[in-house]
């Protein structure tokens, strides 16, 4: 879905400007996202599994909820809103732990250039997997892995990316900080 999205400096300051997410991937202009990891009280992690419709990174194992803050809308209500329609979980603004924000510039070879402020949060699942409803749209399944994934991505495919590795263990960090 192509949404109206703001443009940002590389500093992640806003311009005042809009623009479609499509242009902005075009012409590679940095803009923000959310990311939200969802994890449980007995050490799991929930990840998504990528729709194979998607232009970046199709049937990839990958963060439990990710999307693109909408032009003018609050950071934490993007992330409620994301959630909600990727995974059919309804969260309240007391169960977004906000664990940082990570600069993101990638080229794919599909001419995507992904130039992105993350702002990365945690939450805690707490329902069972068959009370969330996927977007099928986006989202292809959801499971529950070992915590430990996140550690382990060098040794797993198609499950994370490897070489986003010291980005996955700062989240495991950050979630057995809380557990």
């Amino acid at each position: 879905m192509d949404e109206l999205i703001d443009i940002l400096t590389p500093e992640g300051k806003p311009t005042g400007k809009t623009a479609l997410k499509s242009e902005a991937h075009k012409n590679g202009w940095f803009h923000a996202t959310v990311h939200v990891w969802i994890f449980t009280s007995d050490e799991k992690i929930l990840l998504q599994k990528r729709a194979m419709t998607k232009k970046v990174f199709p049937g990839l194992w990958d963060i439990s909820v990710a999307g693109h803050i909408g032009a003018g809308e609050a950071i934490s209500e993007s992330a409620k809103r994301e959630v909600f329609e990727e995974i059919g979980l309804q969260l309240e603004e007391k169960d977004l732990i906000k664990i940082g924000t990570r600069i993101h510039q990638v080229s794919h070879p599909n001419g995507i250039q992904d130039n992105e402020h993350h702002h990365v949060f945690i939450a805690e699942l707490k329902v069972s997997l068959d009370e969330l409803s996927i977007q099928e749209e986006e989202v292809d399944d959801i499971k529950l892995f070992d915590l430990s994934t996140l550690k382990n991505t060098k040794n797993l495919e198609n499950v994370l990316l490897s070489r986003f590795h010291d980005y996955y263990v700062s989240v495991f960090n950050k979630i057995t900080n809380y557990i």
